[in-house]
């Protein structure tokens, strides 16, 4: 743990130098360019749909994952009702 604070702590210290050092001022305007209204209401909107659609694929995904857990400890309770079927050792 104190290992990784380090790390951190070193790394940024060497780019505190080159990000205090960029050349120029952008006038406040992003990476995106201009921002107008349209734009602000379009990734407003993309936001509305995508957080929905992300948690709708994560549960999809949890209950797939659950049922295949459900059937694996159901086989591997059935294996051990079997067990002295099975024979062997």
């Amino acid at each position: 743990m104190v290992r990784a604070a380090l790390l951190t702590l070193s790394l940024l210290a060497l780019s505190a130098p080159a990000a205090l050092a960029y050349p120029g001022h952008d006038g406040g305007e992003g990476t995106y360019g201009l921002t107008t209204d349209k734009v602000v209401t379009y990734t407003g909107f993309i936001l509305i749909v995508g957080f929905p659609l992300l948690v709708l694929g994560l549960t999809l995904i949890q209950s797939r994952l659950e049922k295949r857990k459900d059937r694996r400890l159901a086989a591997a309770k059935a294996r051990r009702a079997r067990a002295d079927l099975r024979g062997g050792w």
